[in-house]
């Protein structure tokens, strides 16, 4: 049994919850998305409650039961609150531009990676830091983590870029011979 999945969903004042041809959608003030739903999983909006259960008792209709719980929760949440990622890019001579909808990386390579920002996500750069905004908490997820992933943090001097909040784990260098 899902502990999350037993667990109704409140739905706030300003959003709705639909569902329609085995797809959820959710719209509130900061938009609108939508989610195709597993056949295994059954969606009941009933008034400001949402509820989800397994069609049948198969180990993969119940692990799906807490997983699409758990994202039309995150997506009432995302829809009234967008969900946000900072990154710090470290390092000397390493930085970062935006112009339009594309991230300009110069991060120590010999040519600067140029990265599009998916659609539906928000990116500010103030110095060396990148904010990173939107209401579908997977794409912003997905979005920091390929950002990362360009140049993750060295642990001898912690160039690279890093979450806001992460903390890189500094290795001793070479020390001289006696």
């Amino acid at each position: 049994m899902s502990r999350i999945g037993k667990q109704t969903i409140t739905v706030p004042a300003g959003t709705t919850v639909t569902v329609a041809d085995g797809v959820v959608v959710v719209s509130g003030k900061g938009g609108e998305l939508r989610k195709r739903i597993h056949k295994d999983v059954a969606i009941a909006v009933d008034g400001d409650t949402v509820s989800v259960t397994p069609n049948n008792e198969t180990p993969l209709a119940l692990a799906l039961w807490g997983t699409f719980s758990s994202h039309v929760q995150n997506m009432i949440s995302g829809v009234n609150e967008p969900f946000v990622k900072k990154l710090v890019v470290e390092g000397v001579g390493y930085k970062v531009d935006l112009s339009g909808n594309t991230l300009k990386l110069s991060v120590g390579f010999s040519h600067p990676v140029l990265v599009t920002v998916p659609e539906g996500v928000e990116v500010v750069v103030e110095k060396n830091e990148i904010t990173i905004k939107g209401a579908n908490k997977e794409t912003v997820g997905q979005f920091a983590a390929d950002v990362r992933a360009i140049k993750k943090p060295e642990p001898y001097k912690g160039k690279g870029i890093r979450y806001a909040d992460e903390v890189v784990k500094r290795k001793e260098g070479k020390r001289a011979g006696a």
